[in-house]
């Protein structure tokens, strides 16, 4: 009988002290985007919508995003089945995802799965012309 309590016990205090498996991090967005990708683009400003044909939140996104479309900002959707290739150097594991990225490349602004259109339209107001709007944290909350 103590064996099987000792047994019991032991075991009892294995579980206690068995380490959780570690959660997996959240979905990242590029830092860094190769303005070569996307050779049509001359503007200083470049929106990229990584979206899947899939998905209807994508097209809504992309909706969104179109309207910025401007002299000094390109709006580009690489869709998953059209761009793969782009979607892979990119690591992109999740959709929509939205960068903003300047005249070299650098992503200023991001945003992962559904936006506001005034949140992404202020956020790109803000990488243009910083200090211009009153919540100039938007599409930061994603930074590495």
């Amino acid at each position: 009988m103590i064996v099987v309590v000792a047994a019991v016990v032991v075991t009892h205090v294995v579980k206690l002290r068995k380490v959780s498996a570690p959660t997996q991090g959240g979905y990242q967005v590029p830092t860094q985007l190769d303005r070569g990708d996307f050779a049509d683009v001359s503007a200083p400003w470049l929106v990229a919508v990584f979206t899947s044909a899939t998905c209807s939140t994508c097209a809504d996104v992309f909706n969104k995003a179109s309207v910025l479309a401007c002299a000094d900002v390109a709006v580009r959707e690489v869709e998953y089945n059209a761009a793969k290739s782009l979607h892979t150097k990119y690591a992109i594991d999740a959709v929509p995802a939205v960068v903003v990225a300047d005249s070299r490349g650098v992503v200023r602004s991001a945003f992962l799965g559904p936006v506001k259109a005034q949140d992404l339209w202020a956020a790109v107001a803000e990488c243009r012309e910083p200090g211009s709007t009153p919540e100039p944290q938007l599409g930061h909350e994603h930074d590495h």
